[in-house]
């Protein structure tokens, strides 16, 4: 696993709207002023652009993590 968000894809639509999607499945829809914000964000690095904008950048395996015995303390 490299650690980076991989598999997202957005679609800047006519109306304005952007579209972004996680392995073609629809993760986010943003419109207006925080689409045009995102358009901004996405030049740097767009994969973890997307992955912060979507909220999937954390898995929700952290707290099942903590509680592994191998992480007891």
């Amino acid at each position: 696993m490299t650690g980076r968000a991989e598999g997202f894809e957005y679609v800047r639509r006519a109306d304005g709207r952007v579209i972004i999607t996680h392995h073609g499945t629809v993760a986010a829809t943003l419109r207006g002023a925080r689409a045009a914000e995102f358009l901004a964000d996405v030049e740097d690095d767009p994969q973890l652009a997307m992955a912060r904008w979507t909220g999937n950048y954390r898995h929700g395996n952290e707290r099942v993590a903590r509680q592994h015995p191998r992480n007891q303390r």
